[in-house]
């Protein structure tokens, strides 16, 4: 017995140790039962009218350009206007050595004047041959020759007037002016270029920016679908005048003015597929340049009874089929397949597997599971909506 009593004695501190993890366990367990229900935020299901958006890519186009050239030869004297300054049209450019064309201008109208003698002077003789026929005074060929100088002479008078028309025209394009109003660039020739000799020399480019058109493309195959949708009654035309678009910046933000659509081509580009829509846009501080490639969400249908959950509110299988939880009204969790159409901005439009009214997740989806009871918090929007409701 005395032998025993040791190793009973070695045995109660390892019994000891044994039985710590059990209580502790016993003390975590009403723990864990009593632990708060995890909070969500969910959204509830509506059905609303949604615009159909396209996100199409393009480029910046002046609605008008203008080449300024040079109409007449001759050397140029002096360049009026600032580079890369407003101009007016008519507002002068360049000015080309107007001396040449002075001296044509001159010797034009001194032949004019030149004609207009001849013609006095034949007028009057084919007058008194008038007179001295009726009375036979004169042979009839005699008057027949009076009478064709006097017609020469008028069609001298007629060739001189033009002459000097073309004349006054050439020393007019010697001073160069602007042929539309908008943002000049930078000058293609200096003073003392010999500009205009057997061709039109181009001296600089003016560009209307403001408005400004953007130049888009899209895909026949999305058209298509987009035409099928509207046939079908599923999706209602927005009006070319109501159609909205929005310019996408290079840092992902929208330009603060809204343009809208002016039309969509008849045809389509052979080597791409692609059908080309211009919108237009304002443009009053010139924040948009030619040339500049840009993204436009442009609005081309609206649907009127959608449903559409935020695109964070979706989880996908191990298939890869989407899904998402809901909240009954024991403030459970469950969860929910469903079909999804196209995505618009941040929103996934929902074709099947929900109704209005139902409360989607949004956010604390990795922090529950199906059967869990949770805390409900709803977004801000309709928090705030309740708030209004209320107070009404």
């Amino acid at each position: 017995m005395p032998s025993q009593r040791p190793s009973r004695l070695r045995t109660l501190p390892l019994l000891a140790l044994l039985t710590l993890p059990l209580m502790a366990c016993d003390k975590q367990a009403p723990t864990e039962e009593n632990a708060p229900p995890s909070q969500v935020t969910v959204e509830t299901v509506r059905v609303e009218p949604l615009a159909i958006s396209s996100e199409l890519s393009g480029r910046i186009l002046a609605p008008r350009t203008a080449e300024v050239r040079a109409r007449v030869a001759g050397v140029v004297l002096k360049r009026v206007y600032r580079e890369g300054s407003d101009v007016k049209q008519g507002e002068v450019l360049f000015r080309i050595d107007p001396a040449p064309f002075q001296a044509d201008y001159d010797s034009a109208r001194a032949a004019l004047a030149k004609a207009e003698a001849n013609q006095f002077q034949a007028r009057l003789q084919d007058q008194r041959y008038s007179e001295l026929i009726a009375i036979n005074a004169i042979s009839r060929q005699d008057y027949d020759n009076a009478r064709a100088a006097a017609l020469q002479a008028n069609a001298d008078v007629a060739a001189a007037k033009a002459a000097l028309e073309r004349a006054r025209l050439n020393l007019g394009y010697a001073t160069v002016t602007a042929p539309i109003s908008g943002r000049i660039g930078r000058a293609l020739v200096t003073e003392g270029a010999l500009v205009g000799q057997n061709e039109s020399t181009p001296l600089a480019t003016i560009q209307q920016l403001d408005p400004i058109h953007a130049d888009l493309t899209q895909s026949t195959r999305e058209l298509n679908a987009l035409r099928r949708a509207l046939r079908a009654g599923e999706l209602q035309q927005v009006g070319q005048d109501q159609a909205r678009a929005i310019l996408i910046q290079d840092d992902g933000s929208a330009y603060p003015l809204p343009g809208k659509l002016l039309f969509s081509d008849i045809s389509v580009d052979p080597s791409t597929g692609q059908i080309t829509l211009r919108s237009e846009f304002p443009n009053p501080d010139l924040d948009l340049l030619p040339g500049s490639f840009i993204r436009v969400r442009l609005e081309q249908a609206i649907k009127q009874q959608a449903i559409s959950v935020p695109q964070r509110a979706i989880l996908r299988d191990s298939a890869g089929q989407p899904r998402v939880l809901l909240v009954d009204a024991e403030q459970r969790i469950s969860e929910r397949p469903i079909v999804l159409g196209s995505a618009q901005q941040d929103r996934w439009i929902v074709s099947e597997g929900l109704v209005a009214g139902e409360r989607v997740v949004i956010e604390g989806l990795q922090h529950v599971r199906v059967g869990d009871q949770v805390q409900v918090t709803p977004t801000a929007k309709e928090a705030a909506s309740v708030v209004q409701t209320t107070g009404q």
